[in-house]
Protein backbone atom coordinates (compact mmCIF):
# COMPACT_ATOMS: atom_id res chain seq x y z
CA UNK A 1 0.00 0.00 0.00
CA UNK A 2 2.86 2.39 0.84
CA UNK A 3 5.60 2.29 -1.77
CA UNK A 4 9.19 3.22 -1.01
CA UNK A 5 8.89 6.53 -2.83
CA UNK A 6 6.02 7.75 -0.63
CA UNK A 7 7.65 6.40 2.49
CA UNK A 8 10.82 8.31 1.60
CA UNK A 9 8.79 11.47 0.98
CA UNK A 10 7.15 11.19 4.40
CA UNK A 11 10.52 10.73 6.09
CA UNK A 12 11.86 13.78 4.25
CA UNK A 13 8.82 15.88 5.16
CA UNK A 14 9.04 14.81 8.78
CA UNK A 15 12.74 15.48 9.14
CA UNK A 16 12.49 18.81 7.34
CA UNK A 17 9.83 19.87 9.84
CA UNK A 18 11.92 18.57 12.72
CA UNK A 19 14.89 20.68 11.65
CA UNK A 20 12.76 23.81 11.42
CA UNK A 21 10.32 23.78 14.36
CA UNK A 22 7.83 26.60 14.77
CA UNK A 23 5.82 27.23 17.94
CA UNK A 24 2.24 28.42 18.41
CA UNK A 25 0.88 30.67 15.65
CA UNK A 26 4.37 30.99 14.16
CA UNK A 27 4.00 27.99 11.84
CA UNK A 28 4.48 30.12 8.72
CA UNK A 29 7.09 27.99 6.92
CA UNK A 30 5.38 24.80 8.08
CA UNK A 31 2.03 25.97 6.72
CA UNK A 32 3.66 27.04 3.46
CA UNK A 33 5.22 23.59 3.02
CA UNK A 34 1.92 21.86 3.85
CA UNK A 35 -0.06 24.03 1.43
CA UNK A 36 2.46 23.49 -1.38
CA UNK A 37 2.40 19.73 -0.91
CA UNK A 38 -1.41 19.59 -0.80
CA UNK A 39 -1.64 21.56 -4.04
CA UNK A 40 0.80 19.14 -5.68
CA UNK A 41 -1.53 16.33 -4.60
CA UNK A 42 -4.50 17.99 -6.31
CA UNK A 43 -6.24 19.39 -3.23
CA UNK A 44 -8.16 22.62 -2.96
CA UNK A 45 -6.10 24.57 -0.42
CA UNK A 46 -7.23 27.24 2.02
CA UNK A 47 -4.60 29.03 4.11
CA UNK A 48 -4.72 31.36 7.11
CA UNK A 49 -7.57 29.65 8.95
CA UNK A 50 -6.93 30.15 12.66
CA UNK A 51 -4.00 32.43 11.76
CA UNK A 52 -1.57 29.81 10.44
CA UNK A 53 -3.84 26.82 9.85
CA UNK A 54 -4.27 25.07 6.50
CA UNK A 55 -7.19 23.05 5.15
CA UNK A 56 -6.86 20.92 2.05
CA UNK A 57 -9.90 19.34 0.40
CA UNK A 58 -10.22 16.33 -1.90
CA UNK A 59 -13.57 15.63 -3.56
CA UNK A 60 -14.48 12.32 -5.15
CA UNK A 61 -18.12 12.58 -6.27
CA UNK A 62 -21.18 12.26 -4.05
CA UNK A 63 -20.66 10.83 -0.59
CA UNK A 64 -19.98 11.62 3.02
CA UNK A 65 -17.80 14.47 4.28
CA UNK A 66 -15.06 13.78 6.82
CA UNK A 67 -12.41 15.85 8.60
CA UNK A 68 -8.91 14.52 9.39
CA UNK A 69 -6.83 16.67 11.73
CA UNK A 70 -3.10 16.93 12.44
CA UNK A 71 -1.33 19.46 14.66
CA UNK A 72 1.75 21.30 13.35
CA UNK A 73 3.34 23.26 16.22
CA UNK A 74 6.56 22.58 18.13
CA UNK A 75 7.47 23.27 21.75
CA UNK A 76 9.76 25.87 23.37
CA UNK A 77 12.25 23.19 24.45
CA UNK A 78 15.97 23.03 23.67
CA UNK A 79 16.76 19.77 21.88
CA UNK A 80 19.43 17.47 23.36
CA UNK A 81 19.62 15.06 20.40
CA UNK A 82 22.68 14.92 18.16
CA UNK A 83 21.33 13.24 15.00
CA UNK A 84 21.54 14.96 11.63
CA UNK A 85 17.93 16.19 11.53
CA UNK A 86 17.96 17.76 15.01
CA UNK A 87 16.42 21.20 15.46
CA UNK A 88 18.29 24.13 13.92
CA UNK A 89 16.26 26.65 15.93
CA UNK A 90 17.63 27.50 19.34
CA UNK A 91 15.25 26.72 22.19
CA UNK A 92 12.60 25.04 20.02
CA UNK A 93 11.99 21.44 18.98
CA UNK A 94 9.33 18.96 17.94
CA UNK A 95 9.20 17.19 21.29
CA UNK A 96 5.63 15.92 20.88
CA UNK A 97 5.73 14.39 17.41
CA UNK A 98 3.62 16.95 15.58
CA UNK A 99 6.19 16.76 12.78
CA UNK A 100 5.24 13.10 12.42
CA UNK A 101 1.52 13.87 12.63
CA UNK A 102 1.85 16.41 9.83
CA UNK A 103 3.88 14.05 7.64
CA UNK A 104 1.43 11.17 8.17
CA UNK A 105 -1.59 13.27 7.20
CA UNK A 106 0.22 14.48 4.09
CA UNK A 107 0.96 10.82 3.38
CA UNK A 108 -2.72 10.00 3.86
CA UNK A 109 -3.61 12.77 1.42
CA UNK A 110 -1.16 11.30 -1.09
CA UNK A 111 -2.73 7.84 -0.76
CA UNK A 112 -6.26 9.18 -1.10
CA UNK A 113 -5.36 11.34 -4.07
CA UNK A 114 -4.39 8.26 -6.12
CA UNK A 115 -6.91 5.76 -4.71
CA UNK A 116 -10.19 5.32 -6.58
CA UNK A 117 -11.85 3.15 -3.95
CA UNK A 118 -13.66 5.87 -2.01
CA UNK A 119 -16.36 8.49 -2.55
CA UNK A 120 -17.15 11.74 -0.81
CA UNK A 121 -15.18 14.70 0.50
CA UNK A 122 -12.14 14.74 2.76
CA UNK A 123 -10.97 17.87 4.55
CA UNK A 124 -7.34 17.63 5.73
CA UNK A 125 -7.13 19.97 8.73
CA UNK A 126 -3.62 21.11 9.66
CA UNK A 127 -3.98 22.93 12.95
CA UNK A 128 -1.59 25.40 14.59
CA UNK A 129 -0.90 25.99 18.28
CA UNK A 130 -2.12 22.79 19.93
CA UNK A 131 0.35 23.20 22.79
CA UNK A 132 -1.42 25.38 25.40
CA UNK A 133 -2.41 28.18 22.97
CA UNK A 134 -5.65 26.53 21.81
CA UNK A 135 -5.27 26.69 18.04
CA UNK A 136 -8.15 24.26 17.65
CA UNK A 137 -10.48 26.73 19.34
CA UNK A 138 -9.16 29.55 17.16
CA UNK A 139 -9.86 27.51 14.02
CA UNK A 140 -13.38 26.83 15.28
CA UNK A 141 -13.92 30.54 15.97
CA UNK A 142 -12.69 31.21 12.43
CA UNK A 143 -15.54 29.12 11.03
CA UNK A 144 -13.81 25.77 10.44
CA UNK A 145 -16.93 23.64 10.19
CA UNK A 146 -19.07 26.38 8.67
CA UNK A 147 -16.61 26.69 5.79
CA UNK A 148 -15.70 22.98 5.61
CA UNK A 149 -18.69 20.89 6.56
CA UNK A 150 -17.71 17.62 8.23
CA UNK A 151 -20.11 14.92 9.36
CA UNK A 152 -17.39 13.74 11.75
CA UNK A 153 -13.79 14.63 12.59
CA UNK A 154 -10.88 12.39 13.56
CA UNK A 155 -7.48 12.89 15.17
CA UNK A 156 -4.58 10.80 16.43
CA UNK A 157 -1.49 11.15 18.59
CA UNK A 158 1.65 9.08 18.67
CA UNK A 159 1.92 7.38 22.04
CA UNK A 160 5.27 6.39 23.60
CA UNK A 161 4.72 3.38 25.84
CA UNK A 162 2.47 1.75 23.23
CA UNK A 163 4.31 -0.64 20.90
CA UNK A 164 4.71 0.21 17.23
CA UNK A 165 1.86 -1.28 15.22
CA UNK A 166 -0.77 -0.94 17.94
CA UNK A 167 -3.73 1.43 18.34
CA UNK A 168 -5.70 2.25 21.48
CA UNK A 169 -8.92 4.19 21.99
CA UNK A 170 -12.07 4.52 24.05
CA UNK A 171 -15.75 4.95 23.41
CA UNK A 172 -15.83 7.94 25.76
CA UNK A 173 -13.12 9.98 27.53
CA UNK A 174 -9.61 9.93 26.04
CA UNK A 175 -7.95 13.04 27.48
CA UNK A 176 -8.78 15.26 30.45
CA UNK A 177 -9.76 18.91 30.49
CA UNK A 178 -7.05 21.49 31.13
CA UNK A 179 -7.84 24.49 33.34
CA UNK A 180 -5.61 26.79 35.37
CA UNK A 181 -6.13 28.77 38.55
CA UNK A 182 -4.49 31.59 40.45
CA UNK A 183 -4.92 32.36 44.14
CA UNK A 184 -3.89 35.72 45.58
CA UNK A 185 -3.20 35.48 49.30
CA UNK A 186 -3.02 38.89 50.98
CA UNK A 187 -1.61 39.19 54.47
CA UNK A 188 0.17 42.08 56.18
CA UNK A 189 3.90 42.41 55.62
CA UNK A 190 6.28 42.83 58.52
CA UNK A 191 9.89 42.47 59.61
CA UNK A 192 10.87 38.80 59.50
CA UNK A 193 12.21 39.13 63.06
CA UNK A 194 8.83 40.39 64.31
CA UNK A 195 6.20 38.23 62.58
CA UNK A 196 3.65 38.95 65.33
CA UNK A 197 3.29 42.47 63.96
CA UNK A 198 1.96 41.23 60.60
CA UNK A 199 -0.05 38.46 58.99
CA UNK A 200 2.22 35.91 57.35
CA UNK A 201 0.92 35.32 53.83
CA UNK A 202 3.57 32.65 53.20
CA UNK A 203 2.46 30.48 56.11
CA UNK A 204 -1.16 30.95 55.07
CA UNK A 205 -0.34 30.01 51.47
CA UNK A 206 1.47 26.88 52.66
CA UNK A 207 -1.63 25.73 54.54
CA UNK A 208 -3.79 26.45 51.49
CA UNK A 209 -1.55 24.29 49.28
CA UNK A 210 -1.83 21.40 51.75
CA UNK A 211 -5.59 21.91 51.97
CA UNK A 212 -6.01 21.77 48.21
CA UNK A 213 -4.53 18.26 48.21
CA UNK A 214 -7.58 17.04 50.15
CA UNK A 215 -9.98 17.93 47.35
CA UNK A 216 -9.25 14.82 45.28
CA UNK A 217 -8.35 12.57 48.22
CA UNK A 218 -11.21 13.49 50.56
CA UNK A 219 -13.84 15.73 48.96
CA UNK A 220 -14.45 13.91 45.67
CA UNK A 221 -15.61 10.33 45.22
CA UNK A 222 -12.76 7.86 44.66
CA UNK A 223 -14.70 6.77 41.58
CA UNK A 224 -14.16 10.18 39.96
CA UNK A 225 -10.86 10.98 38.25
CA UNK A 226 -9.28 14.39 38.80
CA UNK A 227 -5.89 16.00 39.31
CA UNK A 228 -5.14 19.29 41.08
CA UNK A 229 -1.50 20.32 40.93
CA UNK A 230 0.01 23.46 42.42
CA UNK A 231 2.85 24.39 40.08
CA UNK A 232 3.93 27.86 41.26
CA UNK A 233 4.26 29.77 44.53
CA UNK A 234 5.60 33.32 44.39
CA UNK A 235 6.10 35.64 47.33
CA UNK A 236 8.73 37.84 48.88
CA UNK A 237 11.88 39.55 47.66
CA UNK A 238 14.04 39.99 50.74
CA UNK A 239 15.59 37.70 53.35
CA UNK A 240 14.27 39.70 56.27
CA UNK A 241 10.79 40.76 55.12
CA UNK A 242 7.51 38.85 55.27
CA UNK A 243 5.63 39.81 52.09
CA UNK A 244 2.16 41.30 51.88
CA UNK A 245 1.10 38.98 49.06
CA UNK A 246 1.73 35.43 47.85
CA UNK A 247 0.58 34.08 44.48
CA UNK A 248 -0.35 30.40 44.08
CA UNK A 249 -0.87 28.97 40.59
CA UNK A 250 -1.78 25.53 39.38
CA UNK A 251 -3.75 23.31 37.02
CA UNK A 252 -6.93 21.22 37.22
CA UNK A 253 -7.64 18.13 35.11
CA UNK A 254 -10.85 16.07 35.00
CA UNK A 255 -13.33 14.46 32.60
CA UNK A 256 -16.70 15.72 33.83
CA UNK A 257 -18.27 19.20 33.85
CA UNK A 258 -19.94 18.36 37.17
CA UNK A 259 -16.61 17.46 38.77
CA UNK A 260 -15.02 20.55 37.24
CA UNK A 261 -17.66 22.76 38.86
CA UNK A 262 -17.31 20.99 42.22
CA UNK A 263 -13.52 21.53 42.13
CA UNK A 264 -13.98 25.24 41.45
CA UNK A 265 -16.30 25.52 44.45
CA UNK A 266 -13.86 23.66 46.70
CA UNK A 267 -10.86 25.72 45.54
CA UNK A 268 -12.69 28.83 46.66
CA UNK A 269 -14.04 27.31 49.86
CA UNK A 270 -10.73 25.90 51.11
CA UNK A 271 -8.61 28.92 50.19
CA UNK A 272 -11.02 31.45 51.67
CA UNK A 273 -11.64 29.57 54.92
CA UNK A 274 -7.93 28.84 55.40
CA UNK A 275 -7.04 32.46 54.79
CA UNK A 276 -9.71 33.60 57.23
CA UNK A 277 -8.28 31.32 59.91
CA UNK A 278 -4.92 33.09 59.50
CA UNK A 279 -6.37 36.58 59.38
CA UNK A 280 -5.57 36.85 55.67
CA UNK A 281 -7.65 37.17 52.49
CA UNK A 282 -7.62 34.79 49.50
CA UNK A 283 -9.09 35.50 46.06
CA UNK A 284 -9.50 32.84 43.35
CA UNK A 285 -9.23 33.39 39.61
CA UNK A 286 -10.18 30.31 37.58
CA UNK A 287 -9.43 30.04 33.87
CA UNK A 288 -11.14 27.50 31.62
CA UNK A 289 -8.70 26.01 29.13
CA UNK A 290 -9.28 22.89 27.04
CA UNK A 291 -12.39 20.75 27.57
CA UNK A 292 -12.06 17.00 27.98
CA UNK A 293 -11.58 15.02 24.77
CA UNK A 294 -14.55 12.66 24.56
CA UNK A 295 -14.93 10.15 21.74
CA UNK A 296 -18.42 9.75 20.30
CA UNK A 297 -19.62 6.15 20.13
CA UNK A 298 -20.33 6.28 16.39
CA UNK A 299 -16.99 7.84 15.50
CA UNK A 300 -15.07 5.54 17.86
CA UNK A 301 -16.59 2.54 16.08
CA UNK A 302 -15.37 3.84 12.72
CA UNK A 303 -11.88 4.57 14.11
CA UNK A 304 -11.60 1.12 15.68
CA UNK A 305 -12.66 -0.58 12.44
CA UNK A 306 -10.14 1.47 10.44
CA UNK A 307 -7.39 0.66 12.91
CA UNK A 308 -8.19 -3.06 12.65
CA UNK A 309 -8.04 -2.80 8.86
CA UNK A 310 -4.60 -1.22 9.23
CA UNK A 311 -2.86 -3.39 11.83
CA UNK A 312 -5.20 -6.32 12.54
CA UNK A 313 -7.77 -6.93 15.26
CA UNK A 314 -5.25 -8.26 17.78
CA UNK A 315 -3.35 -4.96 17.68
CA UNK A 316 -6.28 -2.67 18.50
CA UNK A 317 -7.39 -2.08 22.08
CA UNK A 318 -10.78 -0.51 22.78
CA UNK A 319 -11.20 0.30 26.46
CA UNK A 320 -8.09 1.90 27.94
CA UNK A 321 -7.26 4.12 30.89
CA UNK A 322 -7.74 7.74 29.71
CA UNK A 323 -4.86 10.18 30.06
CA UNK A 324 -4.94 13.15 32.43
CA UNK A 325 -3.02 15.10 29.78
CA UNK A 326 -5.08 17.37 27.54
CA UNK A 327 -5.66 18.00 23.85
CA UNK A 328 -7.36 20.89 22.08
CA UNK A 329 -8.86 18.52 19.51
CA UNK A 330 -11.55 18.57 22.21
CA UNK A 331 -12.94 21.82 20.77
CA UNK A 332 -13.64 20.08 17.47
CA UNK A 333 -15.06 17.06 19.29
CA UNK A 334 -17.56 19.31 21.08
CA UNK A 335 -18.94 20.41 17.72
CA UNK A 336 -18.96 17.21 15.65
CA UNK A 337 -18.95 13.45 16.34
CA UNK A 338 -15.28 12.74 16.82
CA UNK A 339 -12.75 10.06 17.64
CA UNK A 340 -9.18 10.47 18.82
CA UNK A 341 -6.82 7.49 18.90
CA UNK A 342 -3.38 6.75 20.26
CA UNK A 343 -0.92 5.15 17.85
CA UNK A 344 2.02 3.15 19.18
CA UNK A 345 5.53 4.27 18.29
CA UNK A 346 7.79 2.21 20.57
CA UNK A 347 10.21 -0.03 18.68
CA UNK A 348 12.40 -2.71 20.22
CA UNK A 349 14.01 0.03 22.29
CA UNK A 350 11.40 2.48 23.63
CA UNK A 351 12.09 6.10 22.79
CA UNK A 352 11.99 9.17 25.02
CA UNK A 353 8.61 10.31 26.39
CA UNK A 354 6.63 13.21 24.98
CA UNK A 355 7.85 16.72 25.86
CA UNK A 356 11.33 15.39 26.58
CA UNK A 357 14.44 17.08 25.05
CA UNK A 358 15.60 13.67 23.76
CA UNK A 359 12.30 12.84 22.02
CA UNK A 360 12.18 12.00 18.31
CA UNK A 361 9.26 10.65 16.31
CA UNK A 362 9.74 7.06 15.10
CA UNK A 363 9.78 7.18 11.29
CA UNK A 364 8.72 3.52 11.15
CA UNK A 365 5.27 4.71 12.27
CA UNK A 366 4.75 7.01 9.27
CA UNK A 367 3.43 4.34 6.89
CA UNK A 368 1.11 2.97 9.58
CA UNK A 369 -0.39 6.39 10.23
CA UNK A 370 -0.87 7.23 6.55
CA UNK A 371 -2.52 3.84 5.94
CA UNK A 372 -4.82 4.43 8.91
CA UNK A 373 -6.05 7.70 7.38
CA UNK A 374 -6.78 5.95 4.08
CA UNK A 375 -8.64 3.12 5.81
CA UNK A 376 -10.53 5.58 7.98
CA UNK A 377 -11.94 7.43 4.96
CA UNK A 378 -12.94 4.17 3.29
CA UNK A 379 -14.48 2.80 6.50
CA UNK A 380 -16.37 6.04 7.16
CA UNK A 381 -17.85 5.93 3.66
CA UNK A 382 -19.28 2.47 4.37
CA UNK A 383 -21.25 3.69 7.42
CA UNK A 384 -24.62 5.27 6.69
Amino acid sequence: MIDEELRGQMVNWRRQLHRHPETAFEEVATARMVAKTLRELGCEVHEGLGQTGVVGTLRRGAGRSIGLRADMDALPIAEFNSFEHRSEVKGKMHACGHDGHTAMLLGGAALLSRDSGWRGTVHFIFQPAEEVAGGGKVMMEDGLFERFECEAVFGLHNWPGLPLGRFALNDGPMMASFDTFELLVDGNGSHAAMPEEGIDALVCASHIVIGLQTIVSRRLSPKEAAVISVTQIHGGEAWNVLPDRVVIRGTVRCFSADIQQRIIELLGEISESTARAHGAIAALSYHYGYPATINAASAAGVAAAAARATVGSDSVTVGIMPSMASEDFAFMAESRPAAYVWMGVDGKTPGAPLHNPHYDFNDDALSIGASYWLNLVKTFGEYS
